[in-house]
């Protein structure tokens, strides 16, 4: 079944505010969440607008999104593809509804499964790294080797903090503590994170010396990655699961490439096509000729008709950059340059002088002077 346009989903527009999608996506969580509405297709209608929230609320996926749709997330780096452990839907819906729903949504995890807070599964922070690129690794794809430094699973404790597991014995492994309190009003229960074990249910006999219990250390690792053909500046390149450290075992967050490409010393890109100025003479213009002009790939044969004038602008179809998603090609414009010589020998000044008798009363160019003269 195909998917509905994310903007449609939450009734909204392209260009809408973050606060505009936050009021949209409260007002469809209040209507069609499962602990609250009872229409059949709530669950369905429920995950549709969480999917597009979490897409559009997040700068860097909307800007993916925008730019190449649904297929944003599947495209570029061997079909990634989107997930829902890409959402932190408690944290969403915290912040929407002031923790008003937090017994309700506390710890959901995006596939209908519930559980404590400190011991959820995070998925760690996507980052954005910028890449300069020259125009021809930019035109016709690269590999390219990224050095980064982020936060990485301890590699001495798997991420877990410490040595020698046990079941935390204040809470006894639920990661949470409950109080009872009288009131005036009556006996109240309360449920909150355990204090000792951080909600995560265990302790450790030994705290990692190498992490410092934090299960996570900073690694500088460099990764390879594949610049598809057509990119622009300002084009992102999603690697998914290269990001930093998921907090218990949660996946790894995304690394966003963004992308500068050089300007070239003689193209100049405009989208998918490039335009290029090239000088000829007089005599070029005037007689018509061929010239041998530099193309993306390879020289071509330019044919220059009789009569040429400068800035006049010639064609190339499909000479020029293959778009970065449908595979076409775009065209190369050449403008025609006429150039004037500053100085001229006998033998040319004598037949420049010659030419001083031509008729140009008959060109059109000059009807529309005539009439003031």
């Amino acid at each position: 079944m195909e998917k509905r346009d994310y903007y449609e989903v939450l009734g909204v527009s392209k260009d809408a505010a973050q606060d505009d999608i936050k009021r949209a996506f409260r007002r469809l969580a209040k209507k069609y969440h499962p602990d609250v509405s009872k229409e059949p297709d709530a669950a369905e209608k429920f995950k549709e607008a969480q999917e597009a929230y979490a897409v559009l609320s997040d700068e860097n996926k909307r800007k993916q999104y925008d730019q190449f749709g649904h297929s944003a997330f599947d495209q570029m780096n061997g079909g990634a593809g989107f997930d829902f452990s890409d959402i932190d839907l408690g944290d969403i819906l915290n912040d929407l509804f002031g923790g008003g729903f937090r017994s309700s949504f506390s710890g959901f995890d995006g596939f209908g499964n519930f559980g404590f807070g400190g011991n959820r599964q995070t998925k760690g922070r996507d980052s954005i790294v910028r890449v300069d690129l020259e125009f021809e690794e930019a035109v016709f794809g690269c590999k390219k080797t990224i050095n980064l430094t982020l936060n990485d699973t301890c590699d001495s404790c798997n991420g877990k903090g410490g040595h020698g597991s046990k079941k935390c014995d204040k809470c006894s492994g639920r990661g949470v503590t409950v109080e009872n309190r009288q009131t005036l009003f009556g006996a109240f229960q309360s449920q909150t994170t355990c204090s000792k074990c951080g909600g995560k249910g265990e302790i450790f006999e030994e705290t990692c010396s190498k992490c410092k219990g934090n299960g996570k250390i900073r690694a500088n690792k460099d990764i390879e990655v594949t610049v598809p053909a057509g990119v622009d500046t300002g084009n992102q390149l999603r690697i998914k699961g290269k990001g930093e450290a998921g907090t218990n075992g949660g996946p790894n967050g995304d690394i966003y490439l963004e992308f500068n490409v050089k300007k070239h010393p003689l193209f100049v890109r405009d989208g998918n096509d490039i335009h290029l100025e090239f000088p000829i003479t007089i005599t070029d213009a005037v007689l018509g000729c061929k010239k041998e002009v530099p193309t993306l790939s390879s020289p071509v044969k330019l044919t220059i008709p009789q009569g040429s004038q400068n800035q006049d602008v010639l064609r190339l179809k499909g000479k020029g950059i293959e778009d970065v998603n449908y595979r076409r090609k775009g065209d190369m414009y050449i403008t025609l340059k006429v150039v004037i010589p500053r100085k001229l020998d006998r033998k040319s000044k004598k037949l420049f002088e010659q030419l001083k008798d031509t008729d140009l009363e008959k060109d059109r160019e000059f009807d529309k002077i005539k009439k003031y003269l």
